[in-house]
């Protein structure tokens, strides 16, 4: 048998026909719980065990909140735990899709739908590649440890939920792998090879809500200054003011794998990105908001909201801001200058939310290597030999930021090709994933656990 196992009647691979299964129950995440399909999150936790039925035989299942599932999986020693995460939930669907975005279609080699990507593709990847493993009896070096997180898309709890399961068990994970970094491509401008980036961090999050209230009243008589041009004023001045940049080490470190494969004029920048003080960082501000977003924390406005009407003055203003902090700023530091650059007492601050970035994860060198790092590096080097592995700062939040707590090695990365478009397709319209891709996703997470040291 062929790893993505052999052919169904329409000539697709039994791992991809289990992809489109899945794909096809909207398992979507909403803030709002009593907005939560949970017919459908049964169907799915269903439809999983049919369609991996050595999975849920042989290994111990534990179910964590509603639909979490945490498998152990018994391996040869216990002694360096593994944990792969992925997460089951999606978010809703907008714009206008190609084709039906719970519909799972095949087109021109492509699969269609809303978590190929984000994450139900990672989540069957290693379902398929630990059910080929126990068709074969193979036992794994170490325990391996299987977390599928059901409301990661809400900054839900299931995955506390896993991690207090296994510090309950006294198991500390050797290392984590969750979604984050992939096989991007077109990632780095000039730059030919694709770049298997590592998340060996994630910035943290933080929501605030700025409020102004006022009088309110007609809009036939309206005063200066009134509520939503006071909140205008504040959001102007805080685009206007962005925190300072700065070059985490991670990011020199990606730099200076990627100099040798960059043109000739951007090596010596991009090699000696760690001596160049304030220069770099600068620069990749002036390059567009991805390349800005490596160097700094983030500002979005998202939401807005002021009068219930047309011809009424809002006696409330409010704006929603999501903010991803850089390494070395923390929440105190982003407060601090929100209060500074908008410079207007009578504009409240109100936090939501936050989390702070995540510890630093070991990752491998010119000068140090780690071996948990390494072995994910090495096996990204087998399966794709045209990648530049390398470690970087994850921009987005994942499930993986609870499991700090137990272990001290969590690592971003989905084992995928990726286009720009298709990143950009991500929590937008027209997700899809290339079948051979999503195969050769199934052959990384397998050789992983086949190379895991006894």
């Amino acid at each position: 048998m062929t790893e993505g196992g052999t052919e169904g009647g329409d000539g697709l691979p039994r791992a991809v026909q289990r992809l489109q299964a899945l794909i096809r129950i909207p398992t979507v995440s909403r803030l709002d719980p009593e907005q939560v399909d949970t017919a459908a999150f049964d169907d799915f936790v269903v439809e999983l065990a049919r369609q991996f039925p050595l999975v849920h035989e042989r290994l111990e299942l534990t179910r964590v909140h509603t639909h979490g599932l945490l498998f152990h999986w018994r391996g040869a020693s216990d002694a360096r735990p593994v944990v792969l995460m992925a997460h089951l939930d999606v978010v809703p669907v907008e714009g206008t899709w190609q084709h039906d975005a719970f519909s799972g279609a095949v087109v021109d080699g492509q699969v269609w739908g809303r978590g190929t990507l984000d994450d139900k593709g990672s989540l069957v990847a290693i379902c398929e590649a630990v059910e080929t493993l126990l068709e074969r009896d193979v036992v794994p070096a170490q325990d391996v440890w299987l977390s599928f997180g059901c409301d990661e898309e809400v900054f839900g709890t299931a995955a506390e939920g896993a991690v207090d399961a296994l510090r309950e068990r006294g198991v500390r994970p050797w290392f984590v792998v969750d979604e984050g970094g992939a096989i991007a491509h077109d990632a780095f401008t000039g730059v030919g090879r694709p770049v298997g980036v590592v998340g060996v961090t994630e910035k943290g999050v933080m929501s605030v809500r700025l409020r102004v209230e006022g009088r309110g009243g007609h809009a036939s008589t309206p005063a200066r200054m009134g509520p939503t041009a006071r909140l205008a004023r504040a959001i102007t001045r805080l685009d206007r003011s962005p925190m300072p940049s700065s070059l985490p080490a991670p990011t020199v470190e990606l730099f200076r794998r990627l100099a040798p494969h960059a043109p000739l004029a951007l090596r010596p920048l991009l090699a000696n990105a760690g001596r160049l003080g304030p220069a770099l960082p600068k620069v990749l501000t002036a390059l567009g908001p991805e390349s800005a977003a490596m160097v700094r924390t983030t500002f979005a406005v998202t939401t807005l909201q002021g009068s219930p009407a047309l011809n009424v003055i809002a006696a409330t203003a409010t704006a929603g801001v999501n903010i991803r902090i850089m390494l070395g700023d923390t929440s105190e530091s982003v407060l601090a200058h929100l209060r500074k650059v908008i410079g207007d007492d009578r504009v409240e601050i109100d936090v939501v939310e936050v989390f702070e970035p995540c510890p630093l994860s070991p990752y491998s060198t010119d000068g140090h290597t780690d071996e948990a790092f390494d072995l994910i590096e090495t096996t990204i080097g087998e399966v794709f030999p045209d990648t530049v592995p390398a470690p970087y700062v994850m921009m987005a939040a994942t499930d993986s930021r609870t499991f700090t707590a137990i272990c001290e090695r969590v690592y971003r990365f989905a084992p995928f090709r990726m286009t720009k478009a298709q990143r950009e397709a991500i929590h937008s319209y027209d997700e899809h994933l290339g079948v051979d891709d999503f195969l050769d996703g199934v052959r990384w997470y397998q050789r992983l656990i086949e190379r895991l040291p006894s």
